[in-house]
């Protein structure tokens, strides 16, 4: 289903998304989630792509392997990095000659060893070009975009940074998806921004429980990470494990979506590192077996 039409539908919409596994035993661990996250009736699932591009192949066959075994709405990830415009158009041909009918466009990380975005001699600088070029050649495609409530770490000006989002809106992006954040206040004023900026598309907000230490300290490392405020930080370090660290996460996580929820957001996208625990706990702790039962949750009282 074409993802503009998914998001018409009655929300908030929930999401997942997953990486393509590089191994049979991270394959193995990614379908049993699969498995387990399916009943929870996300309105779609999205796939990632390498930096670079080093998943390319890999993405696009669990893609095609998701679109054919289940009947999940795909959204396939990809990048400027690494392409000429005739790769990406090749590569979009196959995904839409597959049954996939939606992208979220993205600038895309530096491969490893590099330490800035270089774009490929004959492909495009930003997502904004890369949305315009979808928009030619595949106007059928729905497209989703990125959005940064903390900040894009290369446009240090925020008001050029929503300039530029508003720019890959105009260009033909059906919604944002937002990087993931632990402050609920950071995604309000985002979305204000983005209104006052005249950005209308719905706008989903990324959610990534803590589940390690390890885990903290890489999303802090990411060039895109998120800021983890001092609450969080002072909970993590009275837990006594890493089993106690993901219930504090999945905790945290949940009364950022109970307040996401109570603010009628449009959506909820759980990046679940291809685990299925924290966001099922989510869930339960929510007191529903399925994104229709947050649906439900969020309809005022009458």
């Amino acid at each position: 289903m074409h993802i503009a039409e998914v998001l018409k539908q009655p929300g908030p919409h929930i999401s997942f998304e997953f990486f393509p596994p590089k191994t049979e035993e991270a394959s193995k661990t990614l379908f049993e989630s699969i498995k387990e996250l399916t009943p929870l009736k996300p309105s779609y699932v999205s796939v990632t792509y390498g930096a670079g591009g080093s998943t390319r192949q890999l993405t696009h066959d669990l893609v095609v392997r998701l679109h054919k075994e289940t009947d999940l709405t795909i959204v396939s990830h990809l990048t400027c990095v690494g392409s000429s415009k005739d790769e990406i158009k090749q590569i979009l041909s196959k995904y839409f000659e597959s049954g996939i009918q939606n992208i979220m466009a993205l600038r895309g990380d530096p491969p490893k060893g590099q330490t800035g975005f270089q774009p490929h001699p004959d492909g495009f600088r930003n997502a904004t070009e890369l949305v315009a070029f979808i928009k030619t050649h595949f106007p059928e495609m729905g497209i989703g975009v990125a959005g940064f409530p903390e900040g894009h770490p290369d446009t240090p000006n925020r008001l050029k940074e929503i300039d530029h989002l508003k720019m890959k809106i105009d260009s033909g992006a059906d919604y944002i998806c937002t990087q993931l954040f632990f402050e609920n206040r950071d995604f309000y004023d985002f979305c204000e921004r983005c209104e006052i900026a005249g950005i209308k598309v719905p706008i989903i907000a990324g959610i990534m429980p803590v589940t390690s230490r390890k885990g903290l300290a890489r999303m802090a490392e990411l060039a895109l990470g998120a800021r983890a405020p001092a609450k969080l930080l002072r909970a993590i370090s009275r837990a006594e494990s890493d089993e106690y660290v993901e219930k504090v996460g999945a905790h945290w996580a949940t009364q950022q979506v109970m307040d996401l929820l109570d603010h009628k957001v449009a959506g909820v996208h759980f990046y679940t590192l291809n685990r299925s625990k924290s966001t099922v706990k989510i869930y339960e702790s929510l007191g529903v077996q399925s994104s229709e039962g947050l649906r439900k949750a969020a309809t005022p009282l009458t």
